[in-house]
């Protein structure tokens, strides 16, 4: 299946928020997402927010979505994977291959490391990420919202 790849830009922020609501609901939590479209229209416009859209026939696939940030621990940057999505009636077709060598190819002008969380009943991922050659930690992530927070102090 022909896959092109673009780079999201202010124009396709209802298209990545729709996107984004599609997978936060297949993760039941559809309910955590509070970014606008205007937030995604700034999102989009930022040079260190990567979002690759890919298309099939000109019908969005899915996307992959990315912050590049500093990386203390080796002095430069890295690339901070967010999601990895695709749609229902693409999935093992190649599209999230085709996504991550995309987002690959723009992180390797600079050589930089792209990093993401994985659940852990993520099978499938799992699999997905190793036949790519990720090295696979397991690790918890932890969040401490301003509600929690903010009692503390």
């Amino acid at each position: 299946m022909p896959t092109e790849i673009r780079r999201a830009i202010p124009a396709d922020a209802e298209l990545v928020r729709t996107m984004l609501i599609e997978l936060a609901e297949y993760q039941d939590q559809g309910k955590d997402v509070t970014a606008t479209i205007e937030d995604w229209q700034g999102f989009l416009g930022r040079d260190d927010v990567i979002v690759l859209i890919a298309e099939v026939d000109g019908e969005a696939a899915g996307y992959v979505s990315s912050l590049r940030r500093p990386y203390l621990w080796v002095g430069g940057d890295m690339l901070a994977l967010d999601d990895l999505y695709v749609r229902a009636q693409f999935r093992s077709s190649g599209v999230g291959r085709v996504l991550m060598l995309a987002l690959a190819r723009h992180a390797l002008a600079d050589r930089l490391t792209i990093g993401w969380g994985l659940r852990l009943e993520n099978e499938g991922g799992y699999r997905f990420y190793d036949r790519l050659g990720a090295i696979l930690r397991t690790k918890t992530v932890a969040s401490w919202p301003a509600s929690a927070y903010e009692a503390l102090l």
